[in-house]
């Protein structure tokens, strides 16, 4: 065996180095991917979310009440949005995702209070998310202690034998807690951005590499042509994929679909356009089936993170919400979890699809103009 070359090594290190400088977006990669991993794990990821959306029904405007809510406000979990005048409107906001919980004050709350009575006051919580409101709802009890303890004093101080009102929630859309009714419904939106993406880059990429994107290039067709020609056979992929998974969450999971069939059907169309359109987008910047995997999977990472799979995205930083706004997944996931579990039809679900209808529009014109007539 020859002996070992410095020389040699040292050439063949010298030429790795130049060719990973060339490969810039490989090295972008490995030094961009570490560092948003890091961004996103360590501030925008929070499996204790605060700072949910409250709504409150204030039928009582005593001290006692207003010292109930100042508690619950200040201990960081509730953000209070503002009043309701009704149960339908606080079960409106609740089935549009508008909050999180709704409290509801009943009348004569104070006066029942100091009478013995025992009033009870009702917090509606949207439990589709059980992450989102199970450390809110295990924090009430300590909440309301408090708010007694500091209101209540002197002859009116709590009595030894319990609390002068009790809290009953409502967990609304999922009563069980089942994580199985909140993750199998986003996962439809995991899976396709996954696949879409994936396979429409990689396949476009690899024509390149063949050789027969220079003859569809030669021809007179149009970007928007080949764009449309490109994405719209890996439609049918998503339909396949979208009818096995609605069987088995309904069959295998017992997820419920209370919600229009329209209002899905539309939006999951529109969101696997967007996908196909944002693989077309990344083969216009990868050179290689293999730059096309990774940027696939650096489209993939936000759309884990910060569209509210894995995390309520209530509970994210105001930053973190203002990027997960762009993300496809983000609209999708609010479209399928309102239809399939809060019943959702069209018109409850239009700012979503207005939402994604924009992204489809911003990522299929920054793709035509990155798309080449000719071949560099």
């Amino acid at each position: 065996m020859a002996a070992l070359s410095l020389r040699r090594f040292g050439a063949v290190l010298y030429k790795e180095f130049i060719q990973m400088r060339r490969d810039r977006i490989t090295f972008g990669m490995m030094i961009g991917l570490p560092i948003i991993q890091l961004m996103l794990f360590g501030f925008a990821i929070n499996s204790d979310p605060r700072h949910l959306p409250t709504l409150v029904e204030m039928n009582d405007n005593g001290p006692l009440s207003r010292a109930v809510i100042a508690g619950m406000q200040n201990s960081s979990y509730f953000d209070f949005r503002g009043p309701v005048s009704g149960v339908a409107e606080g079960e409106e906001a609740l089935r549009k995702g508008e909050a999180n919980f709704v409290i509801v004050i009943p009348e004569n709350f104070e006066r029942d209070v100091v009478r013995g009575r025992n009033p009870q006051i009702l917090v509606a919580a949207d439990a589709s998310d059980p992450s989102a409101t199970g450390g809110a709802v295990a924090a009430l009890s300590g909440i309301v202690s408090v708010a007694v303890a500091e209101t209540l004093t002197g002859p009116l101080a709590k009595p030894a034998s319990g609390a002068p009102f009790g809290v009953v929630v409502h967990r609304e859309y999922n009563p069980e807690g089942k994580t199985s009714v909140n993750i199998v419904p986003g996962l439809l939106g995991i899976i396709l951005s996954m696949t879409m993406v994936m396979i429409t880059a990689v396949a476009i990429v690899k024509e390149t590499e063949r050789g027969t994107m220079e003859m569809l290039i030669s021809t007179p067709v149009r970007p928007l042509e080949v764009m449309l020609g490109k994405i719209l056979p890996y439609v049918f992929v998503g339909y396949v994929q979208t009818a096995v998974f609605l069987l088995a969450a309904m069959l295998i999971f017992a997820v419920p679909f209370e919600g229009s069939l329209w209002a899905f059907f539309v939006g999951f169309n529109l969101f696997i356009v967007v996908n196909l359109a944002l693989g077309f987008l990344i083969s216009t910047a990868a050179k290689n089936q293999m730059q096309a995997m990774q940027l696939s999977f650096f489209t993939i990472l936000p759309s884990i993170l910060l569209s509210g799979f894995m995390f309520p995205f209530a509970g994210m930083p105001g930053w973190a919400q203002f990027i997960g706004e762009g993300v496809p997944a983000t609209h999708f996931l609010q479209i399928v979890r309102k239809v399939m579990l809060k019943g959702g039809e069209l018109g409850d679900v239009t700012t979503e699809l207005w939402a994604l209808l924009a992204i489809l529009v911003v990522i299929s014109a920054v793709a035509m103009l990155r798309y080449r007539q000719t071949l560099d």
